[in-house]
Order: structure tokens, then sequence, then C-alpha cells
């Protein structure tokens, strides 16, 4: 069936609209692994550029370590199995990277280090949601830190700042400014 010039013109938009893929944080996609490893930085772009320079790659999935002891593993998988919500994972198809959001107060992948006044373990969240919520409740708080699990100890723990301290690039990490 041959469309219209201007359909294609139409579903050319639509795709240019949709942007590049992206990394999905809170997905895991299980099943069709050929490869894994560790990753000693708790990096997920290690894993996603790793699936990138192989041939054989269509989709990566990178757990988060689990305990403060363990090492981030990075899946390499040949199929591409349906994404699961899970907090462990950050997942990708081949092309996607890891682009952590950059709009709005949370900053993904940054330590503010330094500040600190209080630190208290936390409910686990891709987002950091409970650390910004705690701030947010103290007048205080000018500043958070959420430090996934397994970084620094089994679980999520939240740093509330007095001072805005320099941001610093870390996968361990989510901060935020709110005063």
């Amino acid at each position: 069936m041959r469309y219209p010039v201007s359909l294609w013109g139409v579903l050319a938009l639509i795709v240019l609209a949709a942007g590049p893929a992206q990394a999905q944080t809170g997905y895991d996609r299980r099943g069709g692994d050929y490869l894994n490893f560790q990753i000693r930085n708790g990096d997920p772009a290690v894993c996603a550029g790793r699936c990138e320079r192989e041939a054989r790659c269509r989709v990566w999935s990178f757990s988060y370590p689990r305990t403060e002891n363990a090492l981030a593993i990075c899946w390499l998988k040949s199929k591409v199995p349906p994404r699961v919500e899970d907090k462990c994972c950050v997942s990708g198809v081949r092309g996607a990277g890891v682009i952590e959001p950059r709009k709005g107060p949370t900053e993904f992948s940054i330590d503010r280090f330094g500040g600190d006044y209080r630190n208290l373990e936390t409910a686990s969240e891709p987002s950091g949601a409970p650390c910004k919520a705690a701030c947010d409740a103290e007048n205080k708080c000018r500043a958070w830190t959420y430090v996934r699990p397994g970084y620094i100890g089994p679980a999520a723990r939240c740093y509330l700042k007095d001072k805005i301290t320099r941001p610093r690039h870390k996968p361990c990490c989510i901060s935020g400014v709110v005063r």
C-alpha cells in the first residue's frame, strides 16, 4: 500500500519528537543473559557502554550493590525481555545510554559532600523522594543527599545538610537543594 507523502512526514515527526532512547531507572529486564560482570565504581554508564561495544548485546541491566561489601553487577542480554519494575536496577536497550533526568530540583548521580547535621536510614526509592521530604519538613535543612542501598550499607541513607556544598558526580547518590 502506498501512503501519501504527508502521512510519511507526520510519522517522521512523531519519531523525531519521541527523542533518543533512554535508560529506565527503577526497572530490570530479566532473562536473555549471556554475560555478567562486576562494576567496581558502581556506575551504570559502564554497563551501557559495554553493551554498545558488543555486537551481540541488545539490552543491558545494571543492578546496584545490595550490601556495603558487594559490587554492582552488569547483565548483558542477547534478547529483549520485557521490563519489570524493580528499585534494584537500571536497564536500557542498546543505544539508550544512561541519561539521568536533569529537569527539576533533583540532582541524579550527584553527592553534596559535607554540611551534614543529621543522617537517617530511609526507604529505598529510585528518586530519593523520602530524603527530599525529610529535608522539606525541617526549616534548618538547606540541601540533602540520598545514598542508594549498598553503597555505604545495606539500607538507603539520607543526609540532611544545613549548608549548600559543591555538587560532585557520584553514581551512589541523588541530591537536591531546597532553601
